[in-house]
């Protein structure tokens, strides 16, 4: 046997051996990216930024926060769960119900323009997932809500556990349209606050957790996020919504990561086009879009003048600069922080959609100043 014969016979001997010795499972696949992109990393935003999505993940005092906002150039912080807190670990997030009072003394009193808040009035009943424990939860939501937004409060969020999991004292399942809930709707626009409804999740959520799911490795590690085989399909609980809003034309309505439906952009296109009472944000959404850039961009820029900036993820100034980075610049092939905001091996790579600054301006804080009230310092 020649010498060559003999090198490439011992070559092929120890790749297969590192083969063997290599067998990984799918989660544990983490393989480096060998593309070299130009990296474009804004420190700050380039126009003032609030924040329109986002919670107090945790017990972050209020000063902590302000001194990350400042190194990221965002000037206001809207927690939309004004009454509760959502400590988190490697398992999810668990629920610490608050008095709104308290998120006010802590952070709005505290830092006056910086922070601003939403209640979940009485729709924060995660305890035991029964709203309508008897006829009067309708006029408990309307004057819970009524006195946080004398305390300041300026929005209302409704969770997706509406349509999802809130049942009533019988066992049935509440309906997003239920004709029930309609005066808590009426009662927000005649306060003149918006309403932001989180309803439904992304599609894979609501599909079996296969081979075939982009979310597995997701829906593994958090199985709860798995909503396959619920009461109301995804469209289902879409059109129920779409309902209220039709239903509601007075009242503004946000309905956040991109209308739920980030995967299918034609339809958010055709939503915002059908309800010109809504707005959208793309909190804990950037990985839709960015793997879709082309018509991303184009939708971000046909729509501006309905769109927010939020995060929806635990606040850091990495992740603030990754969503800069995405709105601002060209660049190709990066990561994204996942839904806990924390920076781990994420699913595919995103790409930048580097907005006209027109459209910036919009996304990052005028559009809030039109519908969010109480805003100061600007």
């Amino acid at each position: 046997m020649s010498n060559q014969k003999q090198v490439d016979k011992n070559k092929k001997s120890n790749f297969s051996k590192q083969q063997n010795k290599e067998n990984i499972l799918l989660k544990d696949f983490k393989p480096k990216s060998m593309l070299q992109c130009p990296s474009h990393i804004p420190q700050k935003a380039k126009y003032p930024v609030i924040d329109t999505h986002n919670h107090l993940f945790g017990e972050l005092p209020a000063k902590k926060m302000i001194e990350i906002m400042d190194q990221a150039g965002v000037k206001v912080f809207v927690n939309v769960s004004g009454n509760v807190s959502l400590p988190f670990d490697e398992k999810g997030y668990t629920i610490k119900r608050l008095d709104f009072q308290d998120f006010v003394n802590n952070y709005i009193s505290k830092f006056p323009d910086r922070f601003l808040g939403f209640t979940m009035s009485d729709f924060a009943q995660w305890d035991d997932f029964v709203i309508f424990k008897d006829d009067g939860f309708v006029d408990m939501v309307i004057q819970h809500l009524e006195e946080d937004v004398e305390k300041g409060a300026a929005g209302l969020k409704v969770t997706k556990e509406l349509g999802l999991g809130f049942k009533d004292k019988n066992g049935a399942m509440v309906r997003v349209d239920d004709q029930r809930l309609y005066p808590v709707w009426k009662r927000a626009g005649e306060l003149k606050i918006p309403a932001l409804m989180h309803i439904s999740d992304p599609e894979g959520f609501f599909l079996p957790a296969d081979r075939y799911n982009e979310h597995y490795l997701s829906l593994q590690k958090f199985p709860g996020w798995s909503f396959y085989g619920s009461y109301f399909s995804k469209k289902e609980l879409l059109k129920q919504r779409n309902k209220v809003i039709a239903d509601h034309p007075q009242t503004t309505f946000i309905c956040p990561h991109i209308a739920n439906y980030a995967e299918d952009l034609d339809y958010v296109a055709g939503f915002l086009d059908d309800y010109p009472n809504t707005y959208i944000d793309f909190s804990a959404r950037i990985d839709e879009l960015g793997r879709q850039p082309y018509r991303a961009r184009d939708f971000m820029i046909k729509y501006q003048d309905r769109i927010l900036f939020g995060t929806d993820i635990p606040i850091s100034v990495e992740a603030y600069r990754c969503y800069f980075r995405f709105l601002e610049t060209a660049d190709e092939y990066f990561d994204y922080p996942d839904y806990m905001g924390t920076w781990t091996y994420t699913r595919w790579k995103i790409y930048g959609l580097y907005l006209p600054d027109e459209v910036l301006r919009k996304i990052y804080y005028e559009n809030a100043l039109r519908i969010v009230p109480g805003i100061k310092g600007f």
